[in-house]
């Protein structure tokens, strides 16, 4: 079983910065990919940004330049560092792990993925 933990949501004021953090652990053979997802009320949930294990990101348009993902190999670990917050930014933010729990799955391809309990982030003045 594979968790993660998520944190650093808040309120920031309007231009502020939040930095989340997403940390897997449990029967972790190799994550594949994780990444950032949001959902405002009555909206659908978006991508927000992903990273490789090898370091290849993809960002929404709408945070291209004010939002920067990073992973850290070693800790199993996401960041999302959140510049210039816009009210339209205020959302859940949920935390999203693609991963293999061993080698017999990693062989075989047989991925599995995961959610956070989400994380309250909140722009206002």
């Amino acid at each position: 079983q594979v968790q993660l933990a998520e944190s650093g949501g808040g309120l920031v004021q309007p231009g502020g910065s939040l930095r989340l953090s997403c940390a897997a652990s449990g029967s972790i053979f190799r994550i594949n990919h994780m990444g950032w997802y949001r959902q405002a009320p009555g909206k659908q949930r978006e991508l927000v940004a992903a990273i490789t294990s090898g370091g290849v990101t993809t960002y929404a348009d709408s945070v291209k330049g004010r939002f920067t993902i990073s992973f850290d190999n070693d800790k199993d670990t996401v960041y999302l560092q959140m510049n210039s917050l816009k009210p339209e930014d205020t959302a859940v933010y949920y935390c999203n792990a693609d991963f293999f729990p061993d080698a017999r799955a990693s062989s075989d391809y047989v991925d599995f993925n995961t959610w956070g309990q989400g994380t309250q982030v909140t722009v206002a003045s």
